[in-house]
């Protein structure tokens, strides 16, 4: 964020705060947090449903092939590691006392959390754009196959 509203006069003149970013990373943090309610129930209630209709991963497949679930599970898993790295970061400024090991730590702590991130956008949309369509032919063909052998 740029400067902040919340700062006294003085932190904004001379450029420091509490911890020199507190309230914006506390800020942040909380409004991930407020994110990740709504996603975190929606993605809960969503894989319960396809568990209950005995899903595999055609099925899966199929349903991260659609664009809303798709974008949902790519806001859930950003929201999801950059909270992370802000209640980890705050962790690691908190408990490790040696400055230079607690900096590197915070900088592999979120290079792990960017990397991971990455990876999971990647695969959903890799099954979105790929996996997506064969699964939703696959099962298609599937329920074709049922109906015509219950007849």
């Amino acid at each position: 964020m740029p400067e902040s509203r919340m700062r006294s006069p003085l932190g904004r003149a001379i450029g420091l705060g509490s911890a020199k970013e507190g309230v914006d990373h506390w800020l942040a943090q909380r409004i991930t947090a407020l994110a990740l309610v709504p996603l975190v129930v929606w993605f809960v209630i969503s894989v319960v449903e396809l568990a209950g209709a005995a899903a595999d991963l055609p099925v899966f497949a199929a349903w991260v092939g659609y664009p809303l679930p798709a974008v949902l599970l790519i806001l859930l898993l950003v929201a999801t590691f950059y909270h992370g790295a802000l209640g980890l970061q705050v962790v690691i400024e908190d408990w490790v006392a040696v400055e230079g090991l607690r900096l590197g730590l915070i900088m592999v702590m979120k290079l792990a959390a960017i990397l991971l991130a990455v990876l999971g956008i990647f695969a959903v949309v890799k099954i979105s754009f790929t996996g997506g369509w064969r699964s939703r032919i696959a099962v298609l063909k599937a329920a074709t196959t049922i109906r015509v052998s219950i007849r």
